[in-house]
């Protein structure tokens, strides 16, 4: 009897980790460029530094998916992160020169960018053997990502954007109590494979080259929505609430069209690039959109859209990927697509995104984006067509598997 209450217990400090982890990083995504504004940054200066998380996520990603290997105590270590992601972002509240800044943020990204991953490993590690699914341990981090973003516009609105470190704080603080009420794992999380192994053998791959390439290119505008949508808010003369608002209704669905492409999506590769087409094209029309809105509220409507075009394009995309690369080297094939989607796109969205915002005005910046995702689109759709008239075959290695998806 005790075994298993203190397996529940287990299980809803998990719930309650994730909740106040994804409340934490939509503080820092959706109100830190505010921040930074208040401080004197420009577009350009904002978005090259949102940016660096990209680059330092490149090295730490499989610096803590190795000492989690090494350790097998994976608890620990993202107690370790937490602990280190609190200290620095801190010193990034504290900083008081540029310099100063973009120094802190880089080591706050080495704590906070992998904290996601070693997060999905730990709660997985966790509801192994059991009947729990991850689903509903992701659908916690929704809601703390939504209930977050609505609940911290007001507080930021009366109190100041300064509190922004104090919310921070607060709710990492939350987390790491969850954490370390969980007991120790008592069975190995398994020694995982190294994910870039297989690169050589995938950039032979010509036909997911192009999908990683159209794929980078649909990417690119998110990332700049994300980073300076905020700023846009407020430039239509929005308040930190209207900001809190967009961001609550471009996650609270999400969650719901997960289930459904987890049950209902045909995984056969013509029908996932036609849908991959699709969802592309409603990120145009997205964009369109944003790019003609004149009012704080149009574009936290338009943000609605982001359930369906993030959630099914980065679902579709990892089906894909998984039909795509040649079973020995699925690992290096996710890693590759998420390190094109979160590493490069996230890079150039920064980048490229401030220098428009700051030179061309936000409109330019989302036709920009039209006309990336356009090109994205076509490619897609091509893709699809070139399969659907048996132009191309998958790799030997998963065509039994494939055969199993197709009939």
């Amino acid at each position: 009897m005790r075994e298993n209450f203190n397996k529940q217990q287990s299980f809803t400090s998990l719930k309650w980790f994730n909740f106040f982890v994804y409340g934490t990083v939509v503080l820092f995504t959706s109100f830190f460029p505010l921040y930074l504004q208040d401080v004197g940054m420009n577009k350009v200066e904002i978005g090259s530094l949102m940016s660096v998380g990209a680059l330092v996520s490149i090295v730490a990603n499989p610096f803590w998916g190795i000492w989690s290997d090494k350790y097998q105590n994976i608890r620990r270590i993202v107690l370790v992160m937490l602990t280190g992601t609190l200290v620095l972002s801190q010193l990034v509240f504290q900083a008081h020169t540029y310099e100063m800044i973009y120094i802190s943020i880089l080591f706050f990204y080495f704590f906070q960018g992998p904290l996601f991953a070693q997060s999905n490993t730990m709660i997985l590690s966790y509801i192994e053997g059991t009947s729990h699914r991850f689903s509903s341990f992701r659908l916690w981090g929704s809601l703390g990502w939504a209930l977050t973003a609505i609940l911290a516009g007001p507080v930021i609105e009366w109190a100041g954007v300064s509190v922004l470190s104090y919310l921070f704080a607060a709710l990492l603080c939350l987390a790491m109590l969850a954490l370390v009420s969980l007991p120790r794992l008592n069975h190995s999380i398994g020694i995982a494979p190294l994910p870039f192994k297989g690169f050589r053998q995938i950039f032979y791959n010509p036909f997911f080259l192009c999908f990683i390439f159209f794929g980078i290119l649909v990417s690119i505008p998110n990332t700049m929505n994300n980073t300076f949508v905020s700023l846009y808010i407020t430039e239509l003369g929005g308040s930190k609430t209207m900001i809190g608002l967009a961001v609550f209704l471009s996650a609270i669905l999400e969650i719901g069209v997960l289930v459904l492409c987890d049950r209902f999506l045909k995984r056969q590769i013509s029908v996932l690039l036609g849908l991959l087409a699709a969802v592309s094209a409603l990120f145009l029309v997205r964009w369109w959109l944003m790019a003609g809105s004149t009012t704080p509220l149009q574009v936290a409507m338009i943000q609605i859209l982001h359930c369906i075009t993030f959630g099914g394009f980065f679902y579709v995309g990892t089906q894909l990927t998984m039909l795509l690369v040649p079973k020995p080297y699925r690992s290096s094939g996710q890693a590759l697509y998420t390190l094109t989607w979160s590493g490069i796109s996230g890079i150039l969205g920064g980048v490229l995104g401030g220098w428009l915002y700051q030179n061309l005005g936000a409109q330019s910046m989302y036709q920009s984006g039209v006309f990336l995702t356009f090109i994205g689109t076509l490619g897609f759709g091509i893709m699809g067509l070139f399969v659907s008239r048996g132009g191309y075959r998958p790799p030997a290695e998963h065509e039994d598997e494939l055969s199993d998806f197709e009939h």
